[in-house]
């Protein structure tokens, strides 16, 4: 799984299904059923920190027809679940519409995005998203819209029904081609100048704990460098633990861990991961 994810951490998974389109993927899901066999549906892997002993489960990823983009009119936009953010911010700026900008950067898939309210900059997926198709346990096909879909911080239904996300809709702005594309691009010099983007992460590990910046305190606690194996508490970001060569999965639980004590030792903060462990 290290050759599947951002941080480059993880063992083997007992099986790897890339599903091309959604009658192999409701095939892939019947066959589970039948057979008892539990799965786990990954993105970009941009989001993940798998166990060095690897996955017991089958692991899904969409690919293929699930990773198409498609206008339906002049601001509504299609995105299949498994489309990069990268390129679905790509054909937004062919197309001069303008609400993705935030999201230009964020190294996830559409489909990952949506499950967890992915944002930055100020913008959130709960801005831009108009509704999401689904496959259920059953291998049913459905629909949650907007108001269905529950977005809060970093949180979205689908964290609750186990569905998987086969697409997304978004509704975007007409607007100025060499604008948008002027933010896009201040956005990720942006994050190139704060971002320890030369070393594989999972991106930010924490989640913001309320009236304080998790960044901030990890610093504050005098934790930025501080290392465990090949696992790095950034010195560029303290909110971002890097895999400065060859560490482990307990090499990252163990740093995470270490940040969470000291940090609520230091300033009574208890720090949640916004990281998925598997």
């Amino acid at each position: 799984m290290k050759n599947h994810t951002s941080f480059r951490i993880g063992g083997p998974a007992k099986l790897f299904i890339e599903p091309k389109t959604e009658e192999e993927l409701s095939a892939v899901l019947k066959k589970c059923r039948e057979s008892k066999t539990e799965y786990t549906v990954i993105g970009n892997g941009s989001n993940l920190l798998v166990s060095d002993d690897g996955i017991s489960k089958a692991v899904i990823r969409l690919s293929g027809e699930f990773e198409k983009i498609e206008l339906l009119d002049e601001t509504t936009v299609k995105a299949g679940a498994g489309a990069s953010l990268g390129s679905l911010c790509r054909f937004a700026l062919e197309n001069s519409l303008s609400g993705l900008e935030f999201a230009f950067g964020i190294p996830g898939s559409v489909g990952g995005a949506a499950f967890m309210n992915a944002g930055a900059y100020g913008g959130e997926m709960k801005d831009v998203v108009l509704s999401c198709s689904h496959i259920d346990r059953e291998g049913n096909g459905g629909v949650l819209s907007k108001e269905q879909l529950g977005f809060s911080y970093r949180k979205s239904a689908y964290g609750e029904n186990g569905f998987i996300v086969t697409s997304v809709t978004f509704g975007l702005q007409k607007g100025e081609k060499g604008a948008i594309e002027e933010k896009m691009n201040d956005l990720l010099g942006r994050r190139k100048e704060k971002q320890p983007l030369s070393f594989p992460s999972a991106g930010s590990v924490f989640k913001r704990p309320e009236g304080y910046f998790a960044g901030a305190l990890i610093e504050q606690s005098g934790l930025k460098g501080k290392t465990v194996g090949g696992a790095q508490v950034s010195e560029k970001h303290a909110g971002f633990i890097v895999n400065i060569g060859s560490a482990t999965c307990k090499d990252v639980k163990d740093l995470i861990e270490y940040c969470q004590k000291t940090v609520y030792d230091n300033f009574g903060v208890k720090l949640e991961t916004e990281i998925k462990m598997i």
